[in-house]
C-alpha cells in the first residue's frame, strides 16, 4: 500500500477504492504464484479502460479538428492507442515498478515488454474510471497521452511504412514503388507469403507475413531503413 500512495503522489490522484488501483497491476502471473491474493488480475479493468481511452482520445480529436475527415482521425487515434506508445508512457510514468506479477514475468518487465507495460497502462485508466469518473480519465489521458499527438502529426508517423515509402520514392526518385509475390509456403488456409518491394527492376528489401498485405508493410518498413528516408 505504501508503494501505491507513492505512485498516487507522482500523479497527483488519490484513489478512493484502493483496490481499484491494485488490481490496475495485477497480472495473472502473480495469481498463479499468490492464489490466496484478495483481488483478481486486472483484465476485465483492461478491457474497459481500452474503451475509455478509444472515447476520451476520439472526442479530443473530433472537438480539435473539426475540419478533418473521419479516415485522418481514425489513423490519428490509432497511432495514439497502440503497444508501443502506450507501453512507452507507461514505462515514462513507472507503472513496471508497481506492477505485481510472478518472479518470470518480472524479469521480463525490465526488458520492456511493451505488451504487459500497454495493458496496465489500459487497465489504469479502467480503475480510474471506476473510482472517479470520465473527467478525471480525461485529464490523465490528455496529460500523458495526447501531448505526443504534435510529433505524431508533425513527423508523419501515424502513415503506415508503405504509404511512407510510396511518398518518399516518388518525391526523391520519381518512381512507384511494385510488390511483387518472391515466395508462397504452406498449406492454403495458413500461408506465409514473402514479397519484395522494387523500384523499377532493382529490388530494394524483402517482407515476410501470413498476408500479401503484411508481407508488402514489412517490406516497405525494411526499404525504409535501408535507403535511410
Amino acid at each position: 500500500m505504501e508503494d501505491f500512495s507513492i505512485l498516487e503522489k507522482k500523479l497527483n490522484l488519490s484513489f478512493k477504492k484502493k483496490d481499484f488501483l491494485i488490481q490496475a497491476f495485477t497480472h495473472r502471473s502473480y495469481l498463479n504464484e499468490n492464489p490466496d491474493f484478495h483481488l483478481s488480475h486486472n483484465e476485465r479493468l483492461e478491457f474497459l479502460g481500452d474503451a475509455v481511452l478509444e472515447l476520451v482520445v476520439t472526442h479530443y480529436l473530433y472537438l480539435k479538428y473539426p475540419d478533418n475527415h473521419e479516415g485522418m482521425l481514425t489513423n490519428w487515434r490509432a497511432s495514439l492507442v497502440n503497444t508501443e506508445i502506450l507501453a512507452k508512457i507507461a514505462y515514462k510514468l513507472k507503472f513496471h515498478d508497481f506492477l505485481l506479477v510472478s518472479k518470470g514475468e518480472k524479469r521480463e518487465i525490465y526488458k520492456a515488454k511493451a505488451s504487459i507495460l500497454a495493458n496496465v497502462f489500459e487497465s489504469f485508466v479502467g480503475a480510474l474510471y471506476l473510482d472517479q469518473g470520465y473527467n478525471s480519465c480525461k485529464n490523465f489521458i490528455e496529460q500523458h497521452l495526447l501531448v505526443e499527438l504534435d510529433e505524431i502529426i508533425e513527423k508523419g508517423l501515424y502513415k503506415d511504412s508503405k504509404s511512407k515509402f510510396q511518398e518518399e520514392a516518388q518525391e526523391k526518385a520519381g518512381i512507384t514503388p511494385e510488390y511483387k509475390v518472391i515466395k508462397e509456403v504452406g498449406p492454403d488456409h495458413k500461408k506465409i507469403f514473402t514479397l519484395g518491394v522494387f523500384l523499377e527492376e532493382i529490388l530494394i528489401a524483402e517482407g515476410t507475413g501470413a498476408s500479401k498485405q503484411k508481407a508488402e508493410e514489412e517490406a516497405a518498413k525494411k526499404a525504409l531503413e535501408i535507403k535511410k528516408w
